[in-house]
């Protein structure tokens, strides 16, 4: 497959958690035409589990004004792997540590748009303690029974993160 030519690029916003810009190629045919992204730093969901109950946080997400339950998650950092991101953000969002994690799955969910990856891990042997949140983080961990966690994700409004997290988690026979 011939990899089309980036004749131009730009960025159209630079913010604290996006940027947006778009590239313009040229076909194989020859012809030119632009295409939008979305940036964003890689992240990972955690799905989390006590001997139980699925770990979820609630929180308020002011882009549809309503409040979510959903799997913890969070950016992944510069060098880190998307295990050491779920047990950091596991600890820092609901304060459990994991004794154990296991990488599930990493895949570019929309690839026509965004750039960048998301990860999926698996915790398990969790210890609660306190949380670590980072400014503007208010959350509110929640305990799910492991048999209800899946309908729980598909009540609205969902986080289209969860769901897919924990089918992946049941489909490896963790759930």
């Amino acid at each position: 497959m011939t990899e089309w030519p980036v004749l131009e690029s730009g960025v159209e916003h630079d913010g604290y958690f996006v940027t947006t810009g778009y590239d313009e190629v040229e076909h194989p045919d020859g012809s030119r035409q632009q295409y939008e992204w979305i940036d964003l730093a890689d992240i990972v969901v955690i799905v989390g589990v006590t001997d139980t109950d699925v770990i979820f946080i609630e929180q308020y997400r002011p882009t549809i004004g309503q409040r979510v339950l959903e799997c913890p998650a969070g950016a992944i950092e510069h060098g880190e792997s998307p295990e050491d991101a779920a047990v950091r953000e596991l600890r820092e969002e609901t304060g459990y540590r994991a004794g154990s994690v296991t990488h599930l799955y990493t895949h570019n969910p929309l690839p026509g748009l965004l750039r960048h990856d998301l990860s999926v891990v698996f915790a398990d042997d969790l210890s609660p303690g306190a949380t670590d949140r980072d400014e503007g983080e208010f959350l509110t961990t929640r305990t799910v029974p492991i048999a209800e966690a899946i309908d729980t994700a598909q009540n609205p409004p969902g986080n289209g993160m969860t769901l897919p997290a924990l089918l992946l988690a049941r489909e490896d026979g963790l759930l």
